[in-house]
């Protein structure tokens, strides 16, 4: 599968706000404009089971049962993205997760509403990106550039 990737992955999730906002297809022409492929994408809805799931290591924050709902309230995109330090790169075109304090031009300074409402995910580790892509993908999902080219 994506084994051999570790490093040049991460997995990003357009939110239900920026969908709903439709938000969707500049957030990814930004995304390839900085260097990023796309290997995998799908709209798809996360129920309240599945959300829980994938966001349980915060289980015991006071904003999970927000999170959950929030999730689980629409259309989401989910994506495999490559490049070089793809997650490091990633994080910095993302901005912040708060909007207020993400740098003008990134994606949560142009899309996101609140602290909630933030339009995009980005993976925080190259651990947890090779973990959240599997949780959204199966390996007839992903189409990795070398095996494209």
């Amino acid at each position: 599968m994506i084994y051999h990737m570790f490093g040049k992955i991460t997995l990003s999730i357009i939110k239900p706000d920026a969908v709903k906002k439709g938000h969707s297809i500049s957030i990814l022409s930004k995304i390839v404009h900085a260097g990023f492929h796309i290997v995998a994408l799908k709209m798809t809805e996360l129920s309240k089971k599945s959300a829980i799931k994938f966001y349980k290591e915060h289980k015991e924050k006071s904003f999970f049962e927000s999170l959950v709902e929030f999730m689980s309230s629409g259309p989401i995109i989910s994506i495999i993205l490559e490049k070089e330090n793809a997650v490091r790169d990633f994080r910095i075109l993302i901005g912040n997760t708060n909007p207020i304090d993400a740098e003008k031009g990134t994606i949560r300074n142009l899309y996101a509403t609140s602290l909630e409402k933030n339009a995009i995910h980005g993976s925080d580790s190259n651990q947890n990106a090779f973990k959240e892509c599997q949780f959204f993908f199966s390996s007839r999902e992903i189409f990795l550039i070398e095996d494209i080219l």
